[in-house]
């Protein structure tokens, strides 16, 4: 199976919006896809029950269709590292149950790219003892880094790129997303910080998309390719 898991450098450094768009440029070359966002905090009740806006992204680019509890099977209301969400719900998040969960549906549910997206950054943990990586470790999983590009980034891409590898895993591919405008601003400043991600996190670059007004997965794939995968 194509099954990658996705990370980022930290909160809010367009995982969601990196994943839904490779989702989507799988889609237009007729491959069929699958999101998954295991873990969820910073949800919206509705009528259907908790909602998550990453995991609906997900969920829209995963063809066939699927339900909403396969794209995110563990959801919760307060936006807060999922630990801390899970103990105020009286849950307990391991790596054990969660493994077992994803296992069966990507045994149910096989497509040509399935992309896992975690929570946070590499290190967000699931409990007192366990975290994403152990997840991603679990299922043994090459691992797609998102850098979000401001100012701090390249030490936290470097870092990050280090830990999966120390981690035992693949670092597949990294792509860049503009969070801040500024960061990017001079443009012989912005190649000059590209090109230096590139050399120290020896891994094929998926794309720089750059900062959008209202960005989406159909505009942000005109920035990303497959093809290093």
């Amino acid at each position: 199976m194509n099954v990658w898991f996705v990370t980022g450098t930290d909160t809010d450094a367009g995982k969601t919006l990196v994943t839904s768009a490779l989702l989507y440029a799988a889609r237009q070359q007729q491959l069929s896809t699958l999101g998954l966002k295991p873990i969820a905090s910073g949800s919206e009740r509705t009528s259907l029950g908790l909602r998550n806006g990453d995991a609906l992204a997900l969920q829209q680019q995963s063809m066939p269709p699927v339900s909403y509890a396969t794209v995110n099977p563990i959801t919760f209301e307060p936006a807060m590292a999922p630990h801390l969400a899970a103990l105020e719900a009286g849950q307990k998040l391991e790596v054990g149950s969660l493994s077992r969960l994803l296992h069966d549906t990507l045994s149910q549910t096989p497509r040509d790219i399935t992309l896992i997206e975690g929570a946070g950054g590499w290190r967000v943990p699931l409990n007192d003892q366990e975290d994403f990586a152990d997840l991603a470790m679990a299922l043994e999983l090459p691992v797609i880094l998102v850098v979000g590009l401001k100012l701090g980034c390249l030490n936290h891409a470097r870092l990050t790129a280090e830990a999966i590898r120390a981690d035992g895993l693949l670092l597949a591919g990294w792509a860049g997303s503009v969070v801040d405008p500024a960061f990017a601003a001079d443009p012989a400043r912005f190649e000059a910080n590209i090109a230096h991600l590139n050399a120290k996190l020896a891994a094929p670059c998926l794309g720089i998309i750059p900062h959008l007004d209202g960005p989406n997965a159909v505009t942000a794939a005109r920035y990303l390719s497959l093809e290093p995968l």
